[in-house]
């Protein structure tokens, strides 16, 4: 029995009584900070030196409306008062700059609650979000240069197309030909394309509308209408097969892929487009695109040519990611450009 005392009388193994809860704010990887509620530093952990570049105590005494860029203090501040005056369990999450050592400013994330200590300060749980901001920023700014565009597109060829649709139908009715067809054709294929550019840059909620699509005879639709001069297309894919995918935006995706190989490839380029077991892919036989500039091709702006708006191949990864496909550029064997969709549904 005493054996027995002896081992009970131990905290078991991992139990609470085992943990230094002083050595905890040591090892977090957040900044762990105490306000009176008045907004005073009381106490720092260890991870301001890592986050901030300042000693441990530097700051305590500080307001810290002192350590908030001027442009986020009365929003940040609001939010502690908030927690400080609730009446009710209140949690406060809040993004800001913080001042650092060298004057700079870092991007945190604060989360506090009204639970307060028995002395009445407030733990506050600060995270860099620096990295989360930076991408943020980033696609902000893709964003407005999509919608940038989208105007640009709704202005400046909107325009000219009325213009044209206008002459077009003049001259039909003043001599009839069977070009005017073709022409006319063409010319609401780009109205179609304007209208779903719009829809798709100003609408959030822009998705894909799924049918079957016979993917030779789609394929053949886009190449009446782009100028292909010699350029040839091979289809070594199936009359039968079919996948399930957006009308427009597959039309998009082929048109601008076949319009590049022509543009940055031989005038008699060859372009194939072929079936994989769960997709298709196109090639071509061109001069190819360099290994290192495979993953920037895809970027809104990039462009090999100095003329070159950089929107085509960005415009095939937005339609590819709103299919949840998957997009692979390799090397086709005669050493073009090959692109290979995969996880394509396919139609049985």
């Amino acid at each position: 029995m005493g054996d027995d005392t002896q081992r009970h009388s131990q905290p078991p193994e991992g139990s609470i009584e085992e943990i230094s809860l002083k050595e905890i704010p040591l090892h977090s990887t957040n900044l762990l900070s105490v306000l009176d509620e008045k907004g005073v530093v009381r106490y720092q952990s260890p991870a301001i030196a890592r986050l901030c570049g300042f000693d441990q105590a530097a700051l305590v005494g500080v307001p810290c409306t002192d350590l908030i860029h001027p442009d986020d203090r009365k929003r940040v501040y609001d939010a502690f008062i908030n927690v400080v005056d609730s009446e009710t369990f209140t949690i406060e999450a809040v993004e800001y700059r913080h001042l650092t050592a060298d004057g700079s400013y870092l991007w945190v994330e604060s989360v506090a609650s009204s639970d307060s200590t028995s002395d009445g300060y407030y733990v506050i749980n600060t995270r860099d979000i620096s990295e989360k901001k930076v991408q943020q920023q980033e696609l902000e700014r893709a964003n407005e240069r999509l919608e940038s565009f989208a105007r640009i597109v709704s202005h400046d060829l909107r325009n000219p197309l009325a213009v044209a649709q206008g002459y077009l139908e003049i001259a039909e009715s003043e001599s009839p030909n069977d070009n005017h067809a073709t022409i006319e054709t063409a010319l609401n294929r780009m109205e179609t394309l304007i209208q779903g550019l719009l829809q798709s840059a100003f609408s959030e909620t822009a998705g894909v509308d799924l049918e079957p699509v016979v993917l030779a005879d789609l394929a053949e639709t886009c190449w009446a209408n782009i100028v292909h001069d010699d350029a040839t297309l091979e289809l070594t894919v199936d009359r039968e097969y079919s996948i399930c995918a957006d009308v427009l935006g597959l039309t998009q995706l082929i048109e601008n892929l076949c319009r590049n190989s022509i543009e940055h490839g031989r005038t008699d380029v060859t372009i194939t487009i072929g079936q994989l077991p769960d997709g298709f892919y196109i090639e071509d036989d061109g001069s190819g695109i360099p290994s290192d500039d495979h993953k920037q091709v895809f970027e809104s702006g990039y462009s090999g040519e100095s003329e070159g708006t950089g929107l085509g191949l960005a415009i095939v990864q937005e339609i590819v990611d709103a299919h949840g496909w998957n997009l692979q550029l390799t090397e086709s064997a005669s050493g073009g450009a090959r692109f290979e969709f995969t996880d394509v549904e396919v139609v049985e």
